[in-house]
């Protein structure tokens, strides 16, 4: 079985993004987890664009799985673990 790509675009003071990292670790899923409010302008400018293509609302937590396979928007559990498993 392949592992899969996972990034989860977030804020680092979003509760629903806390809450979805804290579900991550406790799946135990590897995964690139960008805080955009702490990143320099220009790179969080880079993110914001690639992050619209799977969720042109801008809403956090947007999770994107395998390039696009499959987004979450927001915090639903059983939506991220469905997504994720």
């Amino acid at each position: 079985m392949s592992e899969k790509k996972i990034v989860l675009f977030a804020l680092s003071t979003c509760p629903a993004c806390k809450k979805t990292k804290k579900l991550m670790q406790e799946m135990g899923v590897e995964a690139v987890i960008i805080d955009l409010d702490t990143i320099d302008r220009d790179s969080r400018n880079k993110l914001l664009d690639e992050m619209r293509k799977y969720n042109p609302k801008e809403t956090f937590p947007t999770l994107v799985v395998d390039g696009g396979k499959k987004v979450v928007v927001g915090y639903g559990e059983e939506e991220i673990r469905e997504a994720l498993s």
